[in-house]
């Protein structure tokens, strides 16, 4: 098969697919790179405004002290990054950080903790926040690590309209990065948060040190799920100081926009969102990203515990692209 038609070919009518191979995915990722970004904005156009980007804030409710040994994660109590662990925050300075979030644009206020999974009365405050946000008028995520069937009926039941919890890498790469839970912890955690009918937003990291076909693996994994996720972040790494892998050499900009492309044509429905690292990106590369389909950002200053770019910035780029929140 001519590569340039890869990914017409295998998939003429851009469905909503949930089997694709290693393969088909590796034939996308490696179509020439003016095929790519062009067949990716064409499946985009068929499913979104191309000019529109929904735009969230996150907001780290909880913050260090995590016993998770993921590499990458200034937040692991198994690491020196000086990073001052924090309690869980007061509901009310939540709901104020939300209101304030819905006044600058965001449409989508996100929550984090850093736990290995919420308990007891942390949880229950949790529960709280998510039902005061929601009333607030904004869609409300949150992503407090592993959750049981239980956990995950209670956060609908307040109407949590999304939960958060990445594959982080592929399923051959992922020992190399984390320890402390497998590679089934996660798929369990989305499992119970697509049974209790909340929206999954689940996505990967880029820039660990992994393969080419690390990445393909990952965007198959994602694809395969029994339902695409409703957001797909693809984040950069941001290289903290006393994380295993800060001094990894940095993605090239380009095979990060090709991650971006076949994120797009293998869930065309899903909201591919340009997220951690941006602050490393040129607006050239932003420009990139969002003409390769990525169509959601994280808006504000901070992404937990790391750098983002400053509203001003975004707004000052959304212009000059002729973007739009969506």
């Amino acid at each position: 098969m001519n590569k340039q038609t890869a990914c017409l070919s295998e998939n003429p009518e851009n469905a909503v697919r949930n089997d694709w191979s290693l393969a088909e995915v590796k034939a996308i990722f490696d179509l020439p790179f003016n095929e790519l970004p062009f067949q990716a904005q064409t499946v985009h156009r068929q499913n979104f405004d191309p000019n529109a980007v929904q735009i969230s804030t996150l907001l780290s409710i909880k913050t260090g002290g995590c016993p998770e040994d993921c590499k990458y994660c200034p937040q692991s109590v198994h690491y020196d990054t000086g990073l001052e662990p924090e309690r869980l925050m007061d509901i009310e300075e939540v709901v104020t950080a939300a209101k304030r979030a819905k006044q600058a644009g965001a449409s989508r206020f996100c929550m984090g903790a850093a736990w290995r999974n919420p308990k007891g009365k942390n949880f229950e405050r949790v529960l709280e926040m998510v039902d005061r946000v929601r009333g607030e008028g904004l869609e409300t995520c949150a992503t407090l690590g592993m959750l049981d069937e239980t956990q995950a009926a209670e956060l609908k039941r307040v109407g949590l309209d999304y939960y958060n919890h990445n594959l982080d890498t592929s399923p051959e790469f992922y020992a190399d990065i984390i320890t402390t839970r497998t590679y089934d912890d996660r798929l369990d955690t989305l499992r119970h948060v697509r049974d209790a009918g909340i929206n999954v937003c689940c996505g990967g990291i880029v820039g660990m040190g992994e393969s080419r076909a690390d990445r393909v693996s990952m965007l198959c994994e994602l694809a395969s799920l029994p339902q695409h996720p409703g957001s797909v972040p693809i984040n950069q790494l941001v290289k903290v100081e006393g994380t295993p892998v800060d001094e990894q050499p940095d993605i090239d900009a380009l095979e990060f926009v090709r991650t971006i492309a076949t994120a797009r044509v293998l869930m065309p429905a899903s909201y591919v969102r340009l997220s951690a690292g941006r602050s490393e990106m040129s607006d050239e590369m932003q420009a990139l990203c969002f003409l390769a389909g990525a169509n959601s950002i994280f808006y504000g200053e901070k992404l937990l515990t790391t750098g983002n770019p400053d509203t001003a910035r975004d707004d000052a780029l959304f212009e000059k692209l002729g973007l739009h929140p969506a």
